[in-house]
């Protein structure tokens, strides 16, 4: 793969520091949690924790994938804690968050995908808490009984991320899916009236023709927010980057995404799908 290109100036981020940030560091130490923000080496970490925002991940810290652009730990996961929910619901109330996002990595060897446990930790936040809950879930292999379990929890945003355009699925994300991706994204907004939301990077190779297809292709699927975000290399052995889209070609990508009629277009070198989650329901 070879060495890490450096970034432009524009890809300049802070410091993990501040006292939100150590709150919620020992707070997932704690209750045992992972968030997506450390294992997937998240660069808005500083900014959201520092406001006291956090993305949990359930379901451990291994995924049975193995995706060119991730950094999550890849493997035979452990078994599912039965206290994770709880867990969750009960950091969530400690920080006093209004709005959380769950995510997981992905679990090929349950027989749902993880759906169980991403309904019942949603459940338990709402029991506790008013806090609002998004969820960003795996393919689940398009499993239509997996999708409902999660819907049936009433999370107050769906997500799933297509991560990369079409053509690099093959390349980049060989046991993924891409017309699967889009199918979660289309049954879950045919199931409820529910915002539907998705997210892929820019920067391994594709072409700006991919990107508005890609776009194009979400929108025909039912999402109503999308975002898109520069691929940053976690490492030397990881999908290296092709190119740094500069911020006026994001900003032109948003003006692309609102004329195609998403709700909500976010589109930035830094913007991660979770960032800022809490704005997309504002409109």
């Amino acid at each position: 793969m070879g060495e890490i290109k450096r970034h432009p100036p524009w890809l300049k981020v802070k410091i993990p520091s501040g006292k939100s940030y150590h709150k919620i560091k020992g707070l997932l130490e704690k209750f045992r949690l992972h968030t997506i923000c450390e294992n997937a080496m998240c660069p808005n970490i500083a900014e959201c924790w520092s406001a006291g925002a956090a993305t949990f991940m359930i379901l451990g810290d291994v995924c049975t994938r193995r995706c060119g652009y991730c950094n999550v730990k890849t493997g035979m996961p452990k078994s599912v804690d039965p206290d994770e929910a709880m867990n969750v619901a009960l950091a969530v109330k400690e920080l006093g968050l209004s709005y959380v996002v769950i995510t997981s990595p992905t679990r090929d060897d349950l027989a749902d995908g993880g759906a169980n446990a991403f309904a019942d930790t949603v459940k338990e936040i709402k029991h506790l808490t008013n806090c609002k809950v998004e969820v960003l879930v795996p393919d689940f292999k398009a499993d239509k009984d997996s999708v409902k379990k999660v819907i049936d929890a009433d999370p107050d945003v769906f997500g799933h991320n297509l991560e990369i355009v079409k053509e690099l699925f093959k390349e980049v994300r060989p046991k993924g899916n891409y017309n699967a991706s889009l199918k979660v994204i289309r049954m879950a907004k045919e199931m409820a009236n529910i915002k539907t939301k998705s997210g892929f990077m820019v920067g391994l190779g594709e072409t700006e023709t991919e990107i508005i297809q890609t776009m194009k292709d979400l929108k025909a699927a039912g999402c109503d927010f999308i975002t898109l975000g520069q691929y940053l290399q976690p490492t030397k052995v990881h999908h290296p980057v092709i190119k740094y889209y500069t911020p006026d070609e994001f900003a032109k990508f948003k003006k692309i995404g609102q004329e195609l009629g998403f709700a909500h277009v976010e589109s930035g070198p830094l913007m991660r799908s979770s960032y800022g989650a809490q704005e997309f329901l504002k409109g």
